[in-house]
């Protein structure tokens, strides 16, 4: 088995693209009011606008997807500006803190430790 995507919901698709486009530094791979994809290196990041497709949901952290950059500066530039709901700790060999993206949806960043 392989995991080679995910979607988190969004609420306002055009605020999500601009946020995760500013965020990944890459441009959307597929872009529409429905589902728009970031390629990230290989791994498919989906917006799902769930209201155009009359769905309910749930924001939290039930689901938490976890991003690794290369090391702790990048992770600290990253963050440095955006609402963080679990602060920077050491785990492991890892750092890792949550912040809260542009739809309501917790994001774990984590970089290893050297």
């Amino acid at each position: 088995m392989k995991i080679k995507s995910l979607y988190v919901c969004v609420n306002d698709m055009k605020r999500a693209i601009n946020f995760y486009t500013n965020f990944f530094e890459v441009k959307p791979v597929k872009e529409d009011n429905v589902y728009s994809v970031f390629d990230i290196n290989g791994f498919r990041y989906g917006l799902f606008a769930y209201k155009e497709m009359n769905e309910e949901h749930s924001f939290g952290s039930n689901c938490l997807p976890s991003i690794e950059v290369d090391d702790i500066k990048i992770l600290k530039e990253k963050i440095s500006h955006l609402e963080i709901c679990f602060p920077l700790t050491q785990i492991g060999n890892n750092w890792v803190c949550e912040f809260v993206d542009s739809e309501g949806n917790h994001i774990e960043l984590t970089a290893p430790i050297v």
